[in-house]
Parts: C-alpha cells; structure tokens; sequence
C-alpha cells in the first residue's frame, strides 16, 4: 500500500500542470494536416461525392471515441451508454434549429447554440445519471449505462411534439393527441423522428469541434484534476487514503464525456435529412462500435482512438467493391489491429520508432555533432 501511496503522490502533487506537450502537439498537427489535404484533395475535384459524404460522420465518430475514452480508459470504468447520450445530444439541438430556424435565420448563431444546446444536455442528464450509477463497477456499471441508452432511444420514439399559435404541444401516445389547431406544425413524429431539420453541419466545423474536444480532454488530463482521475483509476483505495473524492472526481469525467458526446450527436442530426432513433443509430451496436475504437485504438491512447475510428469507419467504404470479402477483409484488419495495439512486442516496436523517439535522435545527434 505504502509503495502504491509514494505513486500516487507523485502522479497528484509533482507535476505541474502543462497546456501541451510535444506528443500533444502531433496529435494536433495530425487533424490539421489530414484537414488541409482533405481540403486541397477536394478543391481539385479528387474526391467523390460518396467520401464527401462520409467526411461529418468521420468527424462525429472521432469525436465520439476521443470522449468515450476519457470514462474508459482515463477514468478506469466501463460505459455503454454513450449512444444515449449522442442520441439525447442529437435530438435536441435538432429540435431547436428546427424550432428557431425562422426566429434565428442565421446559421453562424442557430448552429453553435445548438451545439451549446445539446452537448449541455447531455451532460445534464450525464450528471444524473452519475450520481446514481458511479458507486458501480465493472459489469454492473457496463449493465446501467446500457439500459440507460436503451431507455433514452425508447423514450424519443413515443415522443410527439408540435407546435401551433397557442405554442408547444407534447404527447406520449399519438400525434392526434396533440390537439393542434390547424396550420400547425409536427416537430417530433414519434418513430419517424424529426424531418427538416437544417444542414448546417460541414467539415470544417466537425475538424474545429475535434480540436475542441482534443484541447479540452487533453488538458484535463494534464491537469490536478486529471492525475486525480488517472490515480482513482490506477488505484482506488490508495486514492481514497490521499484524501482525493473519488465520487467528485469520476462524475467529471463522466459529465464531461457525456458533454462532448452530446456534441457529437448535434453535428451528426445537423447532417441528415431525416433523424430517427433507431437502433443502427443510437442503439446498443453504436456504444459497442464506439467502445470498439476506444479499445482498438489502445485504452487511454487519444490519437489512437482518432486513428481507430477513421480507419474503421473508412474501411467499409474502401472496400465496398469487395463485397464478397469485405466483411472477411474488416475482420482480419480488426484482429491486426488489437495485435499491434496490445502486443508488448508491437508496442516495444512503437515505442522504438515512434516520432517522438526520432525527434529525439535527430535532438541528440545536432548536439554531439
């Protein structure tokens, strides 16, 4: 205990507090390049509308895996809720362009209060939902949060909302309970969602919130706060010995996670034509892909959960020629990449000829020379 203690100290009160630090500065430096060359590829007409398509979700999905990261593999604990939170993140900031879209008619103002909108409500219910839940572990945590997503998705499809001059109008069983007066109009259609709601994301703003949620949880890691959460994570009990209030701390994290997530989900509706809750969307299958880049990417790697859900959100694309063998060809490229990622062999390789280690050698090589 006493040797797990002297860790913990060190990790809590040692270190001072950086905004970046070299290997920070890569993973920035790898959005804003992949960014520009995505930029010029486009400006000279080399890229199809099937990948000019894919660029939003590419960007939501990053976002997602960056932020489901800081609960997994920051913070120590097991969720599977995070498809609630981007379905709850979704659902309102696209009902509040669509209700605002004639009030505010400008995009550069409707689109950010939604974001603001939905990434705080999502963190509101993110904080309910800690309180209750946190004292869990493991399993039982992994069980409540998937319900919880379940309940969220279930929730939205029995939603029925309008509105007409005498205002809102809500119902939980059928849009002719609404009892609207005529020329009014349905917000929330139950299972068939929210239509209409405006395009106002794009990629550029997907790559500007990624650096939002990379400067954020990147920082937060770096911070007093951070090493607290690592050293809850590292080591309950001795964490708790040091004085350091373990539920406070994992209800951060989790708030925060849930926050970017729900950000996530309003650029995701801000894509899209029509939004429904559906399972393929919001479902049990998009927390455990979500789950499944954090994993392949390397727990508590942030650039490797960036690379993660590229590659593998990309790669179906790439190989929708090879319809026969595509599902083969992803099976076999997820299998490698849990290799290279938790092999010691693999990550002694990495750790050999990362860029920082090369950075490094070039550094000690100008100073002998």
């Amino acid at each position: 205990m006493d040797k797990e203690r002297i860790k913990l100290v060190n990790r809590f009160g040692k270190f001072s507090p950086k905004l970046s630090t070299r290997n920070d500065l890569i993973t920035y430096a790898l959005v804003i390049v992949v960014f520009v060359m995505i930029q010029i590829i486009s400006a000279s007409g080399g890229l199809s509308n099937l990948w000019q398509g894919l660029l939003v979700p590419l960007c939501t999905y990053v976002i997602l895996a960056v932020s489901l990261n800081l609960t997994v593999g920051i913070l120590g604990e097991l969720s599977l809720g995070h498809a609630g939170f981007m379905c709850i993140g979704a659902f309102t900031g696209a009902f509040f362009s669509l209700l605002m879209e004639n009030t505010i008619s400008s995009a550069w103002i409707r689109f950010p209060l939604a974001l603001l909108l939905g990434g705080l409500s999502a963190a509101f219910f993110g904080a309910v939902i800690g309180v209750t839940v946190l004292r869990l572990r493991g399993d039982y945590l992994a069980i409540v949060t998937l319900a919880f997503g379940e309940i969220i998705k279930n929730v939205v499809n029995v939603l029925y909302v309008g509105k007409d001059s005498s205002g809102l109008h809500i119902s939980a069983s059928s849009m002719a309970a609404l009892n609207m007066k005529a020329g009014g109009e349905i917000l929330i259609n139950g299972p068939q969602g929210i239509s209409g709601t405006p395009m106002d994301a794009n990629f550029t703003i997907g790559i500007i919130l990624i650096l939002i949620t990379l400067f954020v949880t990147i920082n937060l890691i770096h911070s007093r706060t951070g090493r607290a959460i690592m050293a809850i994570r590292d080591n309950r009990i001795a964490a708790e010995s040091l004085g350091i209030n373990i539920t406070r701390y994992k209800l951060i994290a989790f708030t925060i996670s849930a926050f970017f997530a729900g950000i996530a989900g309003v650029l995701y509706a801000h894509n899209l034509s029509t939004l429904t809750a559906l399972p393929k969307n919001f479902g049990y299958n998009m927390s455990i892909i979500i789950l499944v880049f954090v994993v392949l990417g390397g727990i508590g790697n942030i650039r490797g959960s960036i690379i993660a859900a590229v590659v593998l959100t990309a790669l179906p694309e790439i190989l929708r020629e090879l319809n026969d063998y595509r599902m083969l060809i992803y099976a076999i490229v997820l299998i490698l990449m849990m290799l290279f990622t938790s092999s010691p062999k693999a990550i002694a390789f990495r750790e050999r000829y990362s860029i920082r280690r090369l950075l490094d050698r070039i550094r000690t090589h100008k100073e002998a020379g």
